[in-house]
């Protein structure tokens, strides 16, 4: 090593010195987005190589958890669009009336309920509730206009509402 390579950090030492820290953290954010484990797997596989491509065309300067869960929030949301355009998309059923939820959720049958959505529904869902995104950040991240992504986030919701009204197998591993 020069002397020069010595005296700047080396993101690709850093990533290489971060992976066993920041696997279990890019995994944990992936895994309760996805619908199977492993999609989550996949898809934290992805963001390193990914992040790895990034140090190699020297586009990044600092090498952090924070950096990569972005780069796995990137992967995660090009996942939710590959499985939209995949998925033939099913009629919404209108007769539910509004969107609302009239009964407390069950946490567990609500996120299984999710995992089971379609790609586009998924993402626009869990980035809007679960990552707390305002619409107009989440219309960002998606690529989308505001005022679709409240038509997405409404049928979304009635899409998620037939998902969680139907029953869920006891002791799935993915449920």
């Amino acid at each position: 090593m020069s002397g020069a390579d010595q005296r700047r950090p080396n993101p690709a030492a850093t990533l290489l010195d971060l992976y066993e820290h920041a696997v279990p953290q890019v995994y944990g954010y992936l895994q309760s987005r996805c619908a199977t484990t492993v999609v989550a797997e996949d898809l934290t596989a992805s963001t390193f190589v990914a992040a790895a491509e990034a140090v190699n065309r020297r586009d990044v300067d600092s090498v952090t958890v924070s950096w990569l869960i972005g780069i796995a929030r990137r992967q995660l949301v090009d996942q939710c669009r590959r499985t939209a355009r995949q998925a033939a998309s099913a009629p919404i059923d209108r007769s539910r009336g509004a969107s609302c939820w009239e009964e407390p959720l069950d946490v567990r049958r609500a996120r299984a309920a999710l995992q089971r959505m379609g790609g586009e529904n998924q993402a626009v869902l869990t980035l809007r509730y679960v990552d707390g995104l305002p619409v107009p950040e989440v219309a960002a991240v998606l690529g989308r206009t505001v005022a679709v992504t409240e038509a997405l986030l409404t049928h979304a919701n009635d899409a998620l509402r037939a998902a969680y009204e139907q029953p869920v197998e006891e002791g799935r591993a993915d449920a």
